[in-house]
């Protein structure tokens, strides 16, 4: 994301995230607790640092989500959570997994920085992250592009989204 100038798309196609480090945070918002969006210091963290500072050299950072329906918790806890991204500077937007059929999506999670490199996410069927990979092929990338731009077109705004 440093080295990002343009854009930096995010597709997320996973119901459930085995998170580390956020399992503390669902399990609380499980119980009812909800962060305060207007008390930045009690959530703001490095990641957010990283999409601010890209959105305030010009990059349009994007994310969309595929969900089925109906959602589970931990896409609820996501959508709960997702001003905080909004905060930082990035564009979120919904798509339910049943509007993406006739959609050629990749298999896996991944970011695209500039249309140039992709940072590949594997998952394992629990939702733990695995590892990443880097792609950097052109037909690839435009391929992964592409798609991302038919399911933008047609997602949701977050703050049309319900769940």
């Amino acid at each position: 994301m440093a080295a990002c100038r343009s854009s930096a798309i995010h597709l997320e196609l996973r119901d459930v995230y085995g998170v580390v480090d956020e399992d503390a945070d669902f399990a609380a918002w499980k119980d009812g607790w909800l962060y305060d969006i207007d008390d930045r210091s009690s959530w703001w963290n490095g990641f957010h640092d990283t999409i601010a500072d890209a959105v305030s050299r010009g990059v349009s950072v994007r994310r969309a989500r595929v969900v089925s329906e109906p959602v589970t918790d931990y896409i609820r806890y996501e959508h709960s959570c997702t001003p905080q991204n909004l905060a930082a500077g990035e564009d979120v937007r919904w798509l339910p997994r049943r509007l993406t059929s006739d959609l050629l999506l990749p298999g896996n999670d991944l970011w695209i920085f500039d249309g140039v490199l992709a940072r590949v996410h594997i998952f394992a069927g629990d939702g733990s992250h695995v590892r990443d990979e880097l792609e950097d092929r052109p037909e690839v990338l435009k391929r992964h592009t592409e798609a991302f731009e038919e399911l933008w077109a047609r997602a949701i705004p977050h703050a049309e989204f319900q769940v």
